[in-house]
């Protein structure tokens, strides 16, 4: 069962030339339950690698490792699930090749999605953006909180919700409808992961 509330996306670049198990490590000190490994640029080999020194550093906080868009690397990795949007591998097609994997996230664009049998055979689904973001720049719907609120209302599916989310508007985000906050620059770009990780933590406990 998917009851994660502080999710990590990360990637080399994200981390500024700094150690990526590293940063990793220090964002589970400070609350991170769910890491997810997105790297777009790197070939198989190379992204292999990187995720089997990921979840190495991961068993012994047993948070779970979640691969960004490629199912060859998911498997070979051993991952506990796999994240797709609307330009990769459906969620239909993920379940017929991959029947063990144990977290399928979906990201959707539009309200009608949520009706798909994709959504139905994911595990959660990600709003994205909620708010504009740099990091996401190939998608076509700011969701907002409003957007939160209007989905939330629609479907009892988990949602993930991810875009410039940071400490200051991480309550907000969960009181209107999130069951979890997904991050990138505010924790992987921060001077000290472990205490960005916590501050957002804490705002997520208020919150709930």
């Amino acid at each position: 069962m998917f009851n994660r509330r502080l999710y990590l996306v990360i990637s080399e670049e994200a981390c500024k030339g700094r150690d990526l198990v590293t940063v990793a490590t220090a964002a589970i000190k400070g609350g991170v339950d769910l890491i997810q490994l997105r790297e777009k640029e790197l070939d198989n080999p190379a992204f292999l690698e990187r995720a089997l020194r990921l979840k190495e550093a991961l068993i012994p906080h047993r948070v779970p490792l979640i691969i960004n868009d490629n199912l060859w690397v998911a498997q070979q990795c051993g991952a506990t699930g796999i994240h797709v949007g609307n330009s990769d591998l459906a969620p239909l097609a993920i379940r017929a090749q991959w029947p063990s994997c144990g977290i399928l996230g979906y990201s959707i664009e539009y309200e009608k999605q949520i009706y798909t049998a994709d959504a139905e055979a994911s595990d959660y689904l990600a709003l994205s953006p909620i708010f504009a973001t740099p990091t996401k720049t190939d998608t076509v719907t700011e969701w907002k909180l409003e957007g939160i609120r209007h989905i939330r209302a629609l479907t009892d599916k988990l949602l993930v919700a991810i875009g410039a989310i940071h400490a200051g508007n991480a309550a907000d985000v969960i009181k209107a409808g999130a069951d979890c906050l997904a991050i990138v620059s505010a924790i992987c770009g921060a001077p000290d992961p472990e205490k960005a990780a916590a501050t957002i933590r804490l705002q997520i406990e208020k919150a709930l």
